[in-house]
C-alpha cells in the first residue's frame, strides 16, 4: 500500500522542482538531497534503506551524497544498488579521506569509489575534511580526475572561512564547487562568517546533519513551544520545521538521512513549508544567530 497518493506526490515533486540552488558552473541542484551516512552498515536494513533512497529519487531529491567512510564502503555499494538502471536521473556525491587525497592515492580511491557505485564517473567529489596532504596537490589530484572523466567537478566538506580562503588562494582552488559543513537551527556558527563568505562568491553550502541526527544533538529543535507552535500552524512535526529552516534561502541544500519512507516522505513536505518573515524573526529569537566567530561545528 502507497504511503502517498498520486496527487500528494505529484504536488511533492512540483514543490521540489521549484527549489534549486546553483553551483558556480550553472549546475541546478535540489535544494533537498538524500545522506547515506550509516547506511549500509546493518544487512538487516539494506532492502528498507534501497526502498527508502529510491522512493527519494522519485519524489525528486535526486543528489545523494556518500562517502568511501562510510562503513567502510558499504554505503557506496548500498546507493551503487539503489540508483541501478537510474544513474542518469541522479547527482551522485562522494567524498575522499584526507589522507587518500594525495596525488598519488586519490585515483585509486576515486576508482575504488567508483567500482563500489557501479558508475564510471561521479558528479561531485569532495575532500571530507582537511589533512595533512597541501591543499595545492589535491587540488591538482581533483583536476587531474576531471580531465579523466571520473569526475566532473569537486568540492570541499568541514572547511572554515579560513579554510577557504586559503583554498580561494591556491592554482584552481577556484573550481571548487561546493563545501559542505554542519548547519542546522541549532547549529549556526556558519552564519557569522563562513555562510556570508559563500555568498559573495556565489557558492552554496551543503548542510550534513541538517536535522541535528534527528534532534538528538539539540533536543529544543524538538520540545521548544515556538517550533512546536509553527509545527501545528503548518500541521508538521517539530523536525520539519527545523528542515525547512535549513532550506528557506537559494543558497543552501541539506542532505538529510533516511531509512524508512514514512521519514523520506516528511523529508520531502519539509521542502514545500515557505515561512513567513515573522516565523524567521520568531525562530531567531529561540536560535539567535551567532555574534562573533564560532569553531566549525563536525561530527
Amino acid at each position: 500500500m502507497s504511503l502517498l497518493t498520486e496527487k500528494r506526490m505529484a504536488e511533492i515533486k512540483n514543490h521540489l522542482k521549484k527549489r534549486t540552488v546553483t553551483l558556480p558552473d550553472d549546475t541546478f541542484l535540489p535544494s533537498l538531497g538524500q545522506g547515506t551516512w550509516r547506511i549500509g552498515e546493518n544487512p538487516k536494513l539494506r532492502d528498507k534503506e534501497i526502498k527508502a533512497l529510491r522512493l527519494g529519487l522519485e519524489l525528486g531529491m535526486t543528489l545523494i551524497d556518500t562517502a568511501e567512510m562510510y562503513g567502510n564502503g558499504d554505503s557506496e555499494e548500498l546507493v551503487g544498488e539503489a540508483i541501478k538502471g537510474l544513474r542518469e536521473d541522479v547527482f551522485l556525491v562522494s567524498k575522499v579521506y584526507p589522507h587518500h587525497a594525495s596525488l598519488d592515492m586519490i585515483s585509486t580511491a576515486c576508482e575504488n569509489s567508483l567500482k563500489r557505485l557501479g558508475t564510471d564517473h561521479l558528479d561531485l567529489y569532495l575532500l571530507h575534511w582537511r589533512g595533512r596532504v597541501p591543499l595545492a596537490e589535491t587540488i591538482e589530484g581533483m583536476e587531474k580526475l576531471k580531465k579523466e572523466g571520473k569526475i566532473l567537478r569537486w568540492g570541499v566538506s568541514n572547511f572554515d572561512t579560513d579554510d577557504m580562503n586559503e583554498l580561494w588562494n591556491t592554482p584552481n582552488g577556484r573550481n571548487c564547487m561546493i563545501n559542505q559543513v554542519l548547519y542546522h537551527l541549532g547549529s549556526r556558527g556558519i552564519d557569522f562568517d563562513l555562510l556570508p563568505w559563500h555568498r559573495e562568491q556565489d557558492m552554496p553550502i551543503m548542510a550534513y546533519s541538517p536535522l541535528a541526527q534527528g534532534g538528538s544533538l539539540r533536543s529544543q529543535l524538538i520540545s521548544d513551544p515556538i517550533v512546536k507552535e509553527m509545527a501545528a500552524k503548518y500541521n508538521v512535526k517539530p523536525l520539519q520545521i527545523a528542515l525547512a529552516w535549513v532550506l528557506r534561502t537559494n543558497d543552501v541544500m541539506a542532505i538529510p538521512k533516511s531509512v524508512q519512507e514514512q521519514h523520506v516522505i516528511q523529508n520531502a513536505e519539509a521542502a514545500t513549508i515557505q515561512f513567513t518573515e515573522e516565523d524567521l524573526n520568531r525562530l531567531d529569537d529561540v536560535f539567535p544567530k551567532p555574534r562573533k566567530k564560532m569553531p566549525l561545528d563536525i561530527i
